[in-house]
């Protein structure tokens, strides 16, 4: 059985908005293995300094991620698409097991392969600290708030 997820590439702006709010859908469900699965089975990472190959390692990555930034909700933009790539900015909160709240902040560089799955993902990420009352995140984003654009900061 071959695997898929559309929509497909080439994308129009239609279906690269699809695809970029599927994927901070996926990612608030915080299941590395749900999330694994938009990937193809030897897709490449690079996130922040850490390189890895696989839904394996996926799995494993963001099992640990997950396990670190609690409470982890994430919102994602499109910056641009061409073809089968995508830019897209992305802003999430957490706290760690201290009580801290984070804000991080961050650029990714999407690629495709024709059955819709991500071949290439390359992320550069800052975070900042935040207090409880500065949060602006709170769990996944309701239908209503899809395509709102994200603050600078």
């Amino acid at each position: 059985m071959t695997e898929s997820r559309p929509p497909f590439p080439p994308f129009d702006m239609d279906s690269a908005l699809q695809k970029v709010q599927a994927a901070e859908d996926a990612w608030n469900t915080r299941d590395p293995h749900k999330v694994a699965l938009a990937y193809t089975p030897d897709s490449v990472w690079r996130n922040r300094d850490v390189h890895l190959t696989g839904r394996e390692a996926i799995v494993e990555f963001l099992t640990a991620k997950w396990e670190r930034e609690l409470d982890y909700a994430l919102r994602k933009a499109l910056w641009g698409f061409r073809g089968n790539r995508m830019a897209v900015r992305f802003q999430y909160e957490w706290h760690d097991a201290q009580g801290q709240w984070w804000r991080s902040y961050g650029n990714e560089l999407w690629e495709f392969d024709p059955a819709g799955l991500m071949s290439r993902r390359e992320a550069s990420i800052n975070d900042r600290p935040i207090t409880a009352s500065e949060r602006r995140v709170f769990g996944p984003r309701p239908a209503s708030e899809h395509g709102t654009e994200l603050p600078v900061w």
